[in-house]
């Protein structure tokens, strides 16, 4: 039980709009009268997908890493305490039992405590970063919609009833292109990939396996 007190998530939080932001709802209103075109976006993927986003989604989880390292220094201590009550317990006096019996639910309290605000923490900053380029996507989303005659604009990461989309064709998705649109007007440059291993050349990998595509 312990070490998922150690696992706070730094990269899994699902991130959702907490309100339409003032530039969205303009976008709608602004949008070209008669226009029945909609649009499907998923305003989550596109702040996750920007350059912006990437890179300061992972200058975030490199901030959190000295943390996340306690968190499991404080959970293997924890796990260590316990399985010497478990190995152990039987031979130890009464009073050794019940002082270690007290420093294992002290150390359970001290992580369970400092887990759950490194998450708050965490979470805090991820929805701060996460709006910041959300507003700014908006003046973006604005100009796709004039530019295409798009009359609804649908956020297919909103629960129901804001914005849940059932089912959509790709062709109406504009998640990628309102993206490098945004991507062009930040001035963010797109993050450097890793660069590949190099194979050792006595060595022939095997054919890899042919697997359908997963459908979006």
């Amino acid at each position: 039980m312990s070490n998922k007190f150690a696992q706070f998530v730094l990269a899994a939080s699902f991130l959702t709009v907490s309100s339409i932001p003032a530039a969205f709802a303009q976008a709608a209103a602004a949008a070209p009268a008669g226009g029945t075109k909609i649009g499907i976006i998923s305003m989550q993927d596109a702040v996750l997908a920007s350059n912006e986003g990437q890179r300061d989604f992972e200058a975030l989880g490199k901030k959190f890493e000295p943390k996340r390292a306690e968190l499991k220094s404080l959970a293997d201590e924890l796990d260590s305490m316990k399985k010497q009550l478990d190995t152990q317990g039987s031979k130890l006096n009464d009073d050794a039992r019940a002082d270690l019996v007290k420093k294992i639910e002290s150390k359970q309290k001290t992580l369970t405590r400092s887990s759950e605000d490194a998450q708050n923490d965490f979470q805090a900053q991820q929805n701060e970063a996460f709006q910041k380029i959300l507003q700014k996507i908006g003046p973006i989303l604005d100009k796709y919609a004039k530019e295409n005659g798009l009359g609804v604009i649908l956020d297919a990461s909103r629960p129901w009833p804001e914005g849940q989309v059932l089912w959509a064709n790709d062709l109406v998705n504009i998640t990628k292109p309102v993206v490098d649109a945004y991507n062009a007007s930040s001035g963010v440059a797109a993050p450097a990939k890793p660069a590949a291993a190099a194979k050792p050349a006595a060595v022939k990998p095997a054919a890899p396996k042919t697997e359908a595509a997963p459908k979006n």
